[in-house]
């Protein structure tokens, strides 16, 4: 059984997985990095701080954020 991971919990504890960030990512470090589980979960942190806190989320929670994103239900965020 693969291991279940805490949100908030040590980015550091999140070994064998491969943290990846969008091409649009700026130079000065304000990214977003994602990464699978072998939970099949998504691992999110701040690339500025990639030994801390990692939020985790099910593939459901994920795809609606995406989903909603896509459908610009989050651009009033950046007014």
């Amino acid at each position: 059984m693969a291991e279940r991971f805490a949100n908030g919990a040590s980015a550091d504890l999140l070994t064998d997985v491969s943290w990846r960030k969008s091409k649009r990512s700026g130079a000065l470090g304000n990214c977003v990095e994602v990464a699978t589980l072998p939970t099949g979960e998504i691992a999110v942190r701040n690339s500025r701080f990639p030994h801390g806190p990692a939020l985790v989320y099910t593939r459901d929670e994920m795809a609606a954020f995406l989903a909603g994103a896509k459908d610009g239900e989050f651009d009033d965020v950046l007014r």
